[in-house]
């Protein structure tokens, strides 16, 4: 059963002091965080296996939403978008984060705690907890995403 007051999150060793904070403001927004890991700064971490563990919770539906961090957030992004269901956003700004939900749904934020640390991570995560899926035209689209072959 999924809880919309749960979120689920990921780190490897370069997202880790971001993932600590998010972790600390989800908690404090009255979140329950389930953090898969890293546990601790450790360059052995990677972000393949931390982000498909969060990835596999969003896309069973234990998770309705989920937040995976790493040095740039690309590899994070890429590892959780092979996730049939997951639809994870890389932003850099607000702006995108407000993007990412309110035209694709997206449904885990991906960061990078070396190009977004501390207080613009932050907001970037406030903004796409705030966002909300317009549906409409845009809800076409995520079906085409889900069903989507490579050909047009």
């Amino acid at each position: 059963m999924v809880s919309k007051g749960s979120i689920v999150i990921g780190c490897d060793h370069g997202g880790f002091d971001l993932k600590e904070q998010i972790k600390e403001v989800l908690e404090k927004k009255g979140f329950s965080v389930e953090d898969m890991g890293a546990k601790d700064f450790n360059p052995e971490d990677d972000y393949p296996c931390y982000t498909s563990s969060v990835a596999r919770k969003v896309a069973d539906g234990t998770f309705e939403r989920g937040v995976v961090v790493c040095g740039s957030g690309i590899g994070a992004s890429i590892t959780a978008n092979r996730f049939a269901g997951v639809r994870a956003a890389l932003c850099l700004t607000p702006e995108m984060a407000t993007l990412s939900r309110s035209h694709n749904d997206s449904n885990v934020l991906a960061l990078g705690g070396r190009i977004t640390p501390g207080r613009k991570g932050i907001e970037i995560l406030e903004a796409w907890l705030d966002g909300a899926f317009k549906g409409g035209r845009h809800e076409r689209r995520i079906r085409d995403i889900e069903s989507c072959t490579g050909e047009c």
